[in-house]
């Protein structure tokens, strides 16, 4: 017998946010994956969450990633993992948009679960 899980698939709306936008693909009770689009020359803010890991995979371009005490490029096909509480932030370095997909995981899931130490458009916590 195999347990079954609920999951919405998603048809939402692309929410655009100063640094690019993002569309919730698909999401559960414990996990929700986006599709991030940061603008070039753009960064979100540093930041941490409370309930929830992300994984993170580049699918067009080249991020500027900090995770924690580590300072990364990724480029299309490399990811990274993001610990719960641990300091993050996604930037843009080149010209051209920067699109990832990213998994989160975890017991809360929303929006407000974001603690932001450093941002550009004024929106430290």
């Amino acid at each position: 017998m195999t347990e079954e899980t609920t999951t919405t698939s998603l048809s939402s709306e692309t929410v655009t946010r100063p640094w690019g936008s993002f569309r919730v693909l698909e999401e559960g009770p414990t996990f929700k994956i986006k599709r991030i689009v940061v603008k070039p020359q753009e960064m979100l803010s540093l930041q941490a969450h409370h309930h929830r890991s992300e994984h993170w995979v580049v699918v067009e371009g080249v991020a500027k990633v900090v995770n924690g005490d580590q300072e990364l490029l990724l480029r299309t096909n490399e990811a990274t993992f993001i610990p719960v509480a641990t300091k993050h932030r996604l930037s843009n370095p080149g010209k051209s948009d920067l699109v990832i997909i990213e998994v989160q995981v975890g017991t809360y899931l929303g929006e407000d679960d974001i603690v932001r130490f450093e941002d550009r458009y004024g929106r430290v916590s």
